[in-house]
């Protein structure tokens, strides 16, 4: 075969604009909601306050990057508790998971973020622009005045929208009434600035501009989602066994009354119209298909307008579709089963988890760095002598006495640099509210406590008032 033969295929095609039309209905007023809600919550949450006491931030969820903490209402993590973002994560997976396994793309119709700020700027548009058929008429047509002051006042309102969501995030990693007031006043940190015009951008450009693209072929959920679904997962479906063959209303009088076949679906291609990915649910499950149930209002609108009984398209199981096709009994939904009962467990055990340790954390920590050059130091006396760097962790409010001894060598004694505080005859350390101190450590043991070249040492660190207690383990070297 010659070049000549090979038919001329286009290997790109460019985006068809959608133009999703409104729809009211059961689904849409959960839409509606789900969006007041999450918004409400993104946009005010860093204005709730939350007294921990003196010397710490009143804001209640906090992203202290300066001083590297997280606050979370009464929760403070520490970078050395990175543990609980681990948990976070394989509980969000979990969460989103079992929310596949009951109702598929649940997560993608109704709570992602693209979703609800694409919502939230089709309503925009609708409200200056009009609905579908207006919009598309609009740019079919030419742009006069009119058309272009409409056009200019949608993108504004759209920038607005994209600011504030990129001034509503910064909000959470500094105190939000005092970041408002610096912000409006131009006094606010360059960064501040530079992360609400990226955030604007990114807003304006994938709520607005690409919209379901985002959705289509940058997001990586639905290929995701495609692996982990089964037969029993609810998805939105088209009953098939009902609507086909699809005949106008004239016609299906018609065939009913010589007794020939016509199905429920009279082919007006609402189901397509106010679909925000442009897709035709009719052709069966596709990728493009966000579950958010729209197309159920459509549909069952026109069928009560037209007197036949709604579910034409609903949330059904695709073990049902294939029951219905092959003329066998519907099965009832099962939410509870082997896969989400795994999925459950897991979420349960991580939580469990991570409540147990916030439950019993402690407000004190220890860590020990061993000096490597040189191991070990023989003093005139014939002991052995060990440095270490000690860092001490208090996370309560208010300072704190530690005070230090050593286990380990058989006569071991401890002598911190630079502290002079005793109390009894252990070494006594203050540290600051809310902070770590580092301080050398000079350990020493006789030569007779050695049987080898090393042994395990520990040091402990105790509250002299609050008695808290906490230790790090080492190895004590010498001659072997």
């Amino acid at each position: 075969m010659s070049t000549s033969d090979i038919p001329d295929i286009p290997l790109y095609a460019s985006a068809k604009k959608v133009y999703p039309q409104s729809v009211r209905g059961t689904y849409r007023r959960i839409k509606w909601g789900v969006l007041f809600v999450c918004l409400g919550i993104y946009y005010f949450l860093p204005f709730l306050r939350w007294d921990r006491g003196p010397n710490l931030p009143n804001q209640g969820i906090l992203v202290d990057l300066v001083n590297r903490r997280f606050y979370f209402f009464p929760i403070e993590v520490w970078p050395q508790e990175v543990y609980y973002f681990t948990g976070l994560l394989v509980l969000a997976a979990m969460v989103l998971f079992l929310m596949n396994a009951i109702a598929g793309r649940i997560w993608c119709g109704y709570l992602c973020p693209q979703t609800v700020w694409t919502d939230l700027f089709l309503h925009v548009e609708r409200m200056i622009e009009g609905d579908r058929r207006d919009r598309m008429r609009m740019d079919e047509g030419r742009w006069g005045p009119g058309v272009l002051a409409r056009k200019a006042a949608k993108h504004f309102i759209w920038l607005m929208i994209a600011w504030w969501t990129g001034g509503a995030w910064v909000l959470y990693f500094a105190d939000a009434p005092t970041l408002v007031r610096e912000l409006a006043s131009g006094t606010a940190p360059a960064v501040a600035y530079i992360w609400i015009g990226i955030l604007t951008f990114t807003t304006y450009t994938l709520a607005g501009i690409m919209r379901e693209q985002v959705c289509n072929y940058m997001c990586p959920w639905p290929r995701i989602q495609a692996a982990l679904t089964d037969d029993e997962a609810l998805n939105v479906t088209y009953r098939y066994d009902r609507g086909e063959p699809r005949v106008s209303v004239k016609e299906a009088a018609r065939r009913k009354a010589t007794g020939e076949a016509a199905g429920d679906c009279v082919d007006c291609f609402q189901c397509v119209a106010v679909c925000p990915t442009g897709i035709d649910i009719r052709d069966g499950a596709q990728l493009e298909c966000i579950q958010c149930g729209l197309c159920i209002d459509a549909c069952d609108t026109v069928m009560t307008k037209i007197g036949r009984p709604k579910g034409l398209i609903g949330y059904d199981t695709d073990g049902n579709v294939q029951a219905r096709a092959k003329g066998l009994p519907e099965r009832p939904f099962r939410p509870v089963r082997p896969r989400t009962i795994i999925y459950f467990a897991i979420i349960a055990l991580v939580g469990g988890a991570m409540l147990y340790q916030l439950a019993t954390r402690a407000t004190a920590g220890i860590s020990l760095i061993h000096d490597r050059s040189p191991l070990f130091v023989t003093l005139a006396d014939g002991s052995i002598r060990n440095a270490y760097t000690i860092r001490l962790i208090n996370k309560r409010p208010d300072s704190r006495l530690f005070a230090l001894t050593v286990e380990g060598p058989a006569g071991a004694r401890i002598e911190l640099v630079n502290v002079s505080a005793t109390a009894d005859w252990r070494p006594v350390v203050a540290v600051e509210p809310d902070s770590t101190r580092e301080i050398r450590a000079l350990v020493t043991a006789p030569k007779s406590a050695f049987s080898g070249k090393s042994v395990p040492i520990v040091i402990r660190a105790s509250d002299l008032f609050a008695g808290e207690d906490v230790a790090a383990r080492d190895h004590f070297f010498g001659p072997g």
